[in-house]
């Protein structure tokens, strides 16, 4: 299980560093994925206190009007994978 926890944040991580290099994003977007990031690779804190200190960021970045709509879209995703992520390590 932790394995495939760990897989599936990697993965998440991986997503985040796509949206933080997209050039057709605001810089501001950008910066906030990778302060989302940054945040879901901390290992001082527990899982379910880094992915919502994530999805808190993230959905301030979703909700921001001048990100495109594949962007917003991205973040979308990315937050629903990582509240699957939670309910799953909670199981």
């Amino acid at each position: 299980m932790e394995y495939d926890a760990k897989t599936k944040l990697n993965q998440i991580i991986d997503v985040l560093d796509q949206l933080s290099e997209d050039t057709s994003v605001p810089r501001n977007i950008r910066r906030g994925a990778t302060e989302a990031k940054s945040r879901l690779n901390q290992t001082t804190e527990a899982m379910d206190v880094k992915v919502a200190g994530a999805v808190g960021k993230l959905d301030d970045l979703a909700n921001d009007p001048n990100i495109p709509m594949h962007g917003r879209t991205l973040i979308y995703r990315v937050i629903s994978e990582l509240e699957n992520l939670l309910r799953d390590a909670n199981k």
